[in-house]
């Protein structure tokens, strides 16, 4: 068995699909970045079973995610491409459904929004 452990961004939002049994397997791509050669490596996830069918809705395109799983390659019009057997995932934040933080107040009670950022002199 050869484990991966990946951590990057979903590249397109999760496609649950089902087998001819039923048996859900939800699909995503995750893109890791590498900081010394400016490029990045796509891994074509797959996650089995009823964790996949309830993690569907939080694999968004952006979120950012950790990755455990089974490595391997698969091969399509003369490419290859990485893929990973899910086995654990953890979802790291991120994405287009975070919401922003309304600012807190500053220790004098000003709210930071209504602050005017010009030099009065």
């Amino acid at each position: 068995m050869k484990n991966i452990n990946i951590s990057g961004n979903i590249t397109k939002d999760a496609v649950l699909r089902r087998t001819q049994s039923g048996e859900p397997v939800t699909g995503f791509s995750v893109a890791v970045n590498d900081a010394r050669t400016k490029s990045a490596l796509f891994f074509d996830c797959s996650l089995w079973g009823k964790r996949g069918d309830a993690l569907t809705a939080y694999l968004k395109k952006g979120t950012k995610v950790s990755v455990c799983g089974d490595l391997g390659t698969r091969d399509h019009d003369g490419k290859t491409y990485l893929t990973v057997n899910v086995s654990e995932v953890t979802l790291m934040g991120g994405g287009e459904r975070q919401q922003q933080r309304e600012p807190e107040p500053d220790m004098y009670g000003n709210d930071p929004s209504t602050l005017d950022d010009t030099i009065p002199f």
